[in-house]
């Protein structure tokens, strides 16, 4: 077990959604914390509904030449970084053949590319320290894959080869990997999303209006990581999708080709 007190977590895609709220939990069990994501000014609104003294730093993850500089200012503030959410990502509501190769481009380099550039700038500050901890927040389509969500599926299956890699070869580093997979969660993610084309969806699926709050998501996961487990689950009955893929397999097919994309 962990414990959050005095510690510095670092939280990407945190000025909304599911990072806002674990910045907020988080920050009540007085730990520093450090708030990135592209919009500086939603970063300001969370930072003031932090308890104690929150860090802003604006990062884009389509920016890997930042990594390094916003690395050393979070350790010359903090001397530490024993936490790295990487929440920080984008979707996408498209089908393939309807999908530009310039999107499926677009969401590797955000959600994979930018997530272990990130990763590997923290991971020599951890690897010093001979300990931390780095979580990822993946998805259920990490998992297997879905309608309209495949260059989505194959970011988050590519992030979960990067760090199940990864703990095997920190474990003699005293660096330890969980990563998450939420079902369905009340936040923006599906509005944000990118459509085929490379716009905006803008739509929010019912799939997500009905899921858990993205306060119950972020107790799930915090309850994870203080018990250090490996893989976090967290949502509704859809999470027992992923016992069903692995025992069920032609169950499993029968009853996620009847489900709706969105």
């Amino acid at each position: 077990m962990i414990e959050f007190n005095e510690k510095t977590v670092w939280i990407t895609g945190a000025s909304s959604g599911i990072g806002k709220a674990l910045a907020l939990k988080i920050s009540s069990l007085k730990a520093n914390i450090v708030l990135s994501s592209r919009n500086k000014e939603e970063l300001e609104n969370v930072a003031k509904q932090c308890k104690g003294e929150a860090y802003i730093l604006p990062l884009d993850l389509e920016k890997p030449e930042a990594f390094e500089k916003a690395t050393q200012s979070v350790v010359k503030k903090y001397g530490s970084i024993d936490l790295l959410i990487n929440n920080g990502g984008i979707s996408q509501r498209s089908e393939a053949s309807q999908t530009s190769i310039d999107v499926d481009r677009k969401l590797m380099e955000i959600n994979y590319f930018g997530t272990i550039g990130l990763t590997k700038s923290v991971l020599s500050i951890m690897q010093k320290q001979q300990k931390g901890h780095i979580v990822t927040i993946s998805s259920l389509s990490g998992k297997f894959g879905f309608f309209l969500r495949s260059a989505y599926a194959a970011s988050k299956f590519a992030q979960l080869g990067f760090f199940e890699s990864l703990r095997l070869e920190e474990e003699k580093n005293n660096i330890d990997i969980s990563m998450v997979f939420p079902g369905f969660v009340n936040t923006d993610i599906s509005k944000n999303a990118l459509s085929g084309t490379g716009v905006q969806h803008g739509v929010k699926d019912q799939n997500q209006q009905n899921g858990i709050s993205p306060e119950k998501c972020a107790q799930d996961i915090i309850d994870g990581i203080i018990d250090n487990k490996h893989e976090i689950y967290t949502g509704g009955k859809e999470i027992w999708m992923v016992k069903i893929k692995r025992f069920f397999p032609s169950l499993f097919h029968k009853i996620i080709k009847k489900q709706s994309g969105t």
